[in-house]
């Protein structure tokens, strides 16, 4: 794809409103962290750029987020005893991400379901909304998520600030409004953003603003390389690079569902590796692909690198004297921009066809959405993928039945008198454990039913480990009951997947045919002796 003018509008715009909405959003997270505003501040420029450049994911954000200043809260608490072993563990934990990429890790998280994305997306929609409600009534953010947001909103109803009210509805109608022509020029996000900040400053002026805003260049973070401290930080690192690397690809994945596009997931993980590194040796946060930053700039038409890499730019801005043109926004505007977001964040199209939607797959999207809402996104994300592939087994088990024929091999013309007491066994297409429990019992039953068993894989395409237990446990079983059991049509792929697990030691080398006229011929001998 050439870059072209109409990208780089896109690109910049989508910059200039992520910058601006990531930027109160990485002080919270450096206060919330306990490391301190600033640590936030440097974290979103360092993770922003180098991740836009050397990450895999073209319209995506990077930054501080939730779930990281959390988990890098405990770190400063219990594995840190000064700063600079804090930052250390953030440099490692960018070694511990390049090393996941390194070694393919990553694809794995793009097998993620699209009912569990969905009701992450939701999820994360409805976090959004309801975390404006405080700001858009003139009150702090809800740093606690929903549970705080509703513990204090009789307070904060009773004490409406109607300055901050004002500007957040002035803001939200002019994104609703925005006339389609002027958005080819100035999207709606920007736009408003202008207005209701200057609404805000030249006539609503006791609307709570963003206020200080802490300026200087960050002081180089020397890593400690003391031997006790580096075993002591793995466990801590390893935490962080997990939670950074499957957050990031859970933002990636939407940002895939937004752009139609499709991100490289383990360049990606390297890319947000390196960011990380910079971040702490910059003495910034660790961080992951950023939802939030990620949706406004694609609503705001960024779609490559460009955009992150011109967030990290204008962030760097705000250390220096751009730092004051911010201050003055009001808490307000933010919100009302984050209104619009989060209700576009929502998968209104999977919503809206819920009715028409296998049931199984509604489950999966409904708790993950609740459990984003209510717990965190990381629980949220497991136990939508563990529902998933629970459900995906129960219909996978059905599917590999059905490709199984286990019959009696009947003789057409009736000239063998011999084939009625002869069981066939044709399994076609892929087995796994899915159906591995049921296999066992149904086979089983033919086994007992019949004096001589084929086993046809001449139509077996792949077996697991599971599937290859069942085979071995099904020809032990004849044995034990001096049944002998052909093997037909096995390919080199089957036999070194059954012979690894010693699943046909017991079948006599003579046994094994390649036609079924070769195994029936062998079996009527196997019969006319016991005759």
């Amino acid at each position: 794809m050439s870059y072209s003018l109409k990208l780089l509008k896109g690109d910049v715009f989508g910059g200039i409103t992520a910058a601006v909405i990531a930027l109160p959003v990485a002080l919270a997270f450096g206060v919330a962290s306990g490391v301190g505003a600033t640590a936030g501040l440097y974290a979103a420029i360092a993770i922003a750029f180098f991740a836009a450049i050397f990450g895999g994911t073209p319209a995506m954000v990077s930054g501080p987020t939730a779930p990281m200043a959390v988990a890098m809260a405990v770190v400063v608490t219990h594995s840190a005893n000064t700063l600079a072993e804090a930052f250390t563990i953030v440099m490692f934990t960018g070694v511990l991400q390049i090393g996941f990429g390194i070694f393919r890790l990553g694809r794995f998280i793009s097998y993620t379901p699209y009912s569990v994305i969905s009701g992450f997306m939701t999820g994360i929609g409805v976090i959004i909304l309801s975390m404006q409600i405080l700001p858009v009534l003139g009150h702090p953010t809800a740093s606690d998520g929903l549970k705080q947001v509703i513990a204090e909103l009789p307070a904060a109803l009773s004490s409406v600030n109607l300055h901050a009210l004002a500007v957040a509805a002035i803001t939200l109608a002019l994104m609703l409004l925005w006339p389609r022509k002027l958005h080819r020029f100035i999207p709606d996000t920007l736009g408003a953003l202008a207005l209701g900040s200057l609404a805000g400053i030249f006539v609503f002026t006791e609307a709570p603003v963003v206020g200080t805003i802490p300026a200087g260049i960050p002081q180089l973070q020397i890593p400690v390389l003391d031997a006790d401290f580096l075993i002591r930080m793995i466990e801590p690192a390893l935490v962080l690079a997990i939670i950074g690397a499957i957050e990031t690809l859970l933002v990636a994945l939407m940002s895939d569902a937004m752009t139609r596009s499709r991100h490289k997931p383990n360049r990606e993980i390297i890319g947000q590796g390196i960011a990380n590194i910079f971040s702490g040796i910059f003495g910034g946060l660790p961080g992951s692909g950023s939802p939030v930053p990620t949706v406004v700039n694609i609503r705001a038409g960024g779609r490559t690198p460009v955009a992150g890499v011109l967030v990290g730019l204008i962030l760097l801005a705000f250390l220096f004297d751009a730092g004051k043109l911010a201050e003055k926004i009001p808490l307000a505007v933010l919100a009302a921009l984050l209104l619009k977001i989060g209700w576009h964040v929502i998968d209104w199209r999977f919503i809206g066809r819920l009715h028409k939607i296998e049931k199984s797959h509604v489950t999966v999207m409904m708790i993950t959405a609740f459990l984003t809402v209510f717990v965190d996104i990381l629980t949220a994300v497991a136990i939508g993928l563990i529902a998933s592939g629970m459900i995906n087994a129960m219909n996978a088990e059905m599917l590999e039945l059905d490709s199984v024929i286990s019959v009696p091999l009947l003789d057409l013309d009736g000239s063998d008198p011999f084939s009625a007491r002869t069981g066939l066994v044709r399994m076609s297409g892929r087995f796994t454990v899915a159906s591995a429990g049921t296999l066992t019992h149904v086979i089983g039953e033919d086994i007992r039913e019949h004096e001589v068993v084929i086993f046809d894989f001449s139509q077996t395409e792949y077996m697991d480990d599971s599937a290859v237990m069942v085979i071995r446990q099904l020809v032990a079983s004849a044995s034990e009951q001096g049944k002998p059991c052909i093997v037909m049509g096995l390919s080199d792929k089957m036999s070194r997947s059954l012979h690894a697990l010693d699943a046909l030691r017991r079948i006599d080398k003579d046994s094994f045919v390649e036609t079924l006229a070769e195994a029936r011929e062998l079996a009527d001998r196997y019969l006319a002796g016991k005759s």
